[in-house]
């Protein structure tokens, strides 16, 4: 007798370890120092941009080199909507994500008529455009940016000891709800749709799936989502200038190493990335820009040795998926 499932013994044994996990980590700001709690808070804040990357390139195939543009606009919308509108920061950073959901509608109206290479110089050129607009609000600091008022940090938590441990929750209360949503939007009709969409296109529109209105559908969800990173992160920082914003190189370039060296198009593939990245990082930390270098040198590599990832390489040889989105024939005597 056969069954058909998609669970598996190592998926169940990770929910258990990654639930354990999350407890212990969420309980971080009573064992942990704010130097550790700050790192941390910055891991799943890049988690959370890699896997919304992976989503919209490794699943939609819109490989965008501007995603920096929702950050930056999250992070802009933070400081705009509490001082001007004295909006709680919290739900300042939300409306953030509504507000660069509804702009990047028109976006991707405009960016949607490039394909390929056009698509990600495009996108790349729009981040751009957000970067310059921005820098010639004198409200906002113009180019030398702002910081912001002692009074909206204290929003956040009278003491400080309050104030990074509600910042560090929010990091990872973000990074968690980002990668759950994702993985139950893949498990979903939808995201159905999406992995029949990556698989071919040609196929999937003779299936009868509208393939224009699915990648709008995820780049909207995307872009909203890494406007509220984008908001968290200069929450954290509590400063925010054009060039700290829109920085294609924090804020895309390490995200794309990320998800390429874990693996695209899985949803392991950004956790695995993410912490050998952050693994390099403090390693190579004193080394200056031969951190670069190595970092790039270790990217070539997993693309010509393991073009599938890291996590490509655990999977085809141990048969693992520790979040089950393929469907498995379990034979029972």
């Amino acid at each position: 007798m056969s069954t058909v499932t998609r669970s598996t013994r190592a998926s169940r044994i990770a929910m258990i370890g990654g639930g354990l996990l999350l407890l212990v980590l969420a309980a971080a700001p009573y064992w942990a120092g704010r130097a550790d709690m700050r790192l941390m808070s910055e891991i799943y804040l890049y988690l959370s941009l890699a896997t919304l990357w992976n989503l919209m390139a490794g699943y939609a195939g819109l490989v965008s080199v501007g995603q920096q543009a929702y950050v930056g606009f999250g992070g802009y919308m933070l400081f705009a909507l509490t001082i001007f509108g004295g909006v709680h920061p919290v739900v300042a950073v939300l409306l953030g994500g509504v507000l660069a959901a509804l702009l990047s509608i028109p976006i991707a109206t405009l960016a949607f008529r490039l394909k390929g290479a056009y698509f990600a110089i495009g996108t790349w050129v729009i981040a751009e455009v957000f970067r310059l607009s921005f820098a010639q609000i004198q409200a906002l600091g113009g180019g030398s940016g702002s910081s912001l008022p002692v009074a909206i940090v204290k929003e956040i938590g009278a003491k400080k000891a309050v104030r990074e441990a509600n910042s560090y929750w929010l990091a990872l209360g973000a990074a968690v709800i980002i990668i759950a949503a994702v993985y139950a939007f893949l498990r979903s009709r939808r995201g159905l749709a999406l992995t029949a969409i990556r698989d071919s296109e040609t196929a999937a529109s003779g299936l009868g799936i509208d393939i224009w209105r699915t990648k709008l559908e995820v780049y909207v969800v995307t872009s909203a989502f890494t406007a509220i990173i984008g908001g968290l992160i200069f929450l954290q920082k509590l400063r925010i200038s054009p060039d700290a914003a829109f920085s294609v190189n924090d804020w895309t370039a390490f995200v794309i190493f990320i998800v390429v060296i874990g693996g695209i198009g899985t949803l392991e593939g950004p956790i695995i990335g993410t912490l050998l990245f952050f693994l390099l990082r403090e390693v190579l930390a004193d080394f200056g820009t031969t951190y670069l270098l190595v970092l790039g040198f270790v990217a070539i590599v997993v693309m010509l040795k393991a073009p599938k990832g890291v996590w490509g390489l655990i999977r085809e040889r141990y048969d693992l998926e520790l979040f089950p989105l393929s469907y498995r024939v379990r034979t029972k005597d």
